[in-house]
């Protein structure tokens, strides 16, 4: 079993903003996307493909699969974290490292029979 776990708390819309506005570029492999790291040229842009999963119709998909999945796991992992995912990556990886370096105590099980 896992010795963390962590569920990362991110907002429909934030989530849809990452995933469809990503971007590859078919000749180079090089991503993109299209608000936080747009093609220096209208060139690069032009030739822009989307990957069918980044599709809004997949993202939806995916989303809805995720809630009607997420009160089991949390039920299973009672000990997990919830981190605020809708912060920028280094805010995340700051508070995951933290969590990882110093874990909170564990809390005693009850002796319920």
């Amino acid at each position: 079993s896992p010795n963390s776990v962590f569920f990362l708390d991110v907002s429909e819309d934030t989530i849809k903003e990452r995933l469809c506005w990503r971007r590859v570029d078919p000749v180079t492999g090089e991503r993109y996307h299209l608000l936080y790291n747009p093609p220096l040229t209208p060139d690069i842009k032009e030739r822009l493909v989307i990957h069918p999963k980044d599709s809004e119709e997949s993202v939806e998909s995916h989303i809805t699969e995720y809630n009607s999945n997420i009160s089991d796991l949390e039920d299973y992992y009672t000990q997990a974290l919830h981190v605020n995912g809708d912060q920028d990556p280094f805010s995340i990886l700051e508070t995951l490292e933290n969590y990882i370096i110093n874990p909170l105590p564990k809390q005693a099980k009850s002796s319920e029979s």
